[in-house]
């Protein structure tokens, strides 16, 4: 059987594999960055942080909706560190622009995340909030004194205050009670 598979293989014509369709690069005149303003929002109830991203872009080509993505290793620019993210916004005929923030977690919920391409005044909306992180509250000061029966020092505000011969505050005095009523 083997020979035969030889055999088969020398007789049939050769067949070229079928190429690849080759996809080319779109060519455009990038015409600059489009203007943006960046919103730091913080939710009142919860405390809970996010971002509000507006791009204008108002000169972009016939039918074009702008893209986003998030990205730690993508730019070129500095070194990839994973402490930071970078949010890229493209358009054409803009130039590619991207915002570079902690890298926190995102929540992806549709309330929490979203975005919003109006095409009337050509602006682009961006919305994400980060995760709430725990609560870590700070470690406990360290015990200087510590009482094995004998009497402790004074607080350090009244040992300064004493030593500085300023006077103890006055005793408060009672406060008269109030007038009966009618």
């Amino acid at each position: 059987m083997a020979r035969r598979a030889v055999k088969e293989a020398k007789e049939a014509p050769q067949q070229l594999a079928p190429e690849k369709p080759r996809i080319e690069p779109k060519k455009f005149v990038k015409i600059g960055r489009p203007s943006y303003r960046v919103t730091k929002q913080k939710d009142p109830e919860n405390g809970q942080q996010s971002l509000l991203f507006q791009v204008d872009y108002p000169k972009i080509a016939e039918g074009v909706q702008p893209r986003h993505r998030m990205s730690a290793y993508e730019q070129k620019i500095e070194p990839p560190d994973r402490r930071w993210q970078y949010l890229l916004f493209a358009a054409e005929p803009y130039e590619t622009i991207a915002f570079k923030f902690p890298s926190r977690e995102v929540e992806k919920h549709d309330s929490k995340f979203w975005t919003h391409w109006n095409k009337d005044t050509k602006q682009f909306f961006l919305q994400l909030a980060f995760k709430m992180e725990p609560l870590r509250l700070p470690p406990a000061p360290p015990k200087i004194w510590e009482n094995h029966g004998s009497r402790l020092p004074p607080p350090l505000m009244m040992m300064t205050a004493q030593m500085m011969g300023v006077p103890p505050p006055p005793p408060l005095l009672p406060v008269p009670p109030p007038p009966p009523s009618m």
